[in-house]
């Protein structure tokens, strides 16, 4: 049985010829995908109970957090190469926190706090500073890029964590 080895994550070549996106990228998509759908669910369903300021509100929360989590990755995997199992189980964590955040916005909308919505965006921006992190240790020239992305977003996701109260409500009802 082969040794389950690290690949050097390096800068990927801007000039790089017929890139595409690989099958764990595009089931990343997909489950970010479900996230702005069920977001999206929960917005129709205020606008039919007649909270239109309560679910925009809260569907702008949501969507804000899903999309940065999203658009970070998608620059991440832009500009890194790294396809060993290190790289697919830190992207399968960050599905998972996809995953909790998704089971967090229906609580959102109803107003019953913000509990597994911060959890799951926790997860997933743990998972992502650990993608800076090795991309510094291996990237030379681009680590001081790197290393400023993974403290902006640990910085961030603690700031944001301390100031939203768990059992906070998007807005008063």
């Amino acid at each position: 049985m082969p040794a389950a080895r690290l690949i050097p994550m390096k800068p990927r070549d801007p000039h790089e010829p017929g890139r595409v996106s690989s099958s764990l990228e595009l089931f990343f998509d997909l489950v970010f995908a479900v996230a702005v759908a069920v977001a999206s669910a929960q917005l129709h369903d205020s606008f039919a109970g007649g909270r239109v300021w309560d679910g925009l509100v809260s569907y702008a929360l949501v969507f804000f957090g899903v999309w940065w989590a999203w658009m970070n990755f998608t620059w991440f995997a832009t500009s890194f190469a790294a396809e060993d199992w290190l790289y697919k189980l830190l992207t399968i964590l960050q599905m998972a926190g996809v995953l909790v955040l998704t089971a967090g916005i229906p609580p959102v909308f109803a107003g019953n706090g913000f509990t597994l919505l911060v959890l799951g965006y926790v997860v997933m921006r743990v998972a992502m500073v650990a993608q800076w992190l090795r991309a510094a240790h291996q990237s030379g020239s681009h680590r001081r890029t790197t290393l400023a992305y993974a403290v902006g977003i640990a910085a961030a996701t603690r700031r944001g964590t301390r100031t939203t109260s768990p059992n906070a409500t998007a807005c008063s009802r």
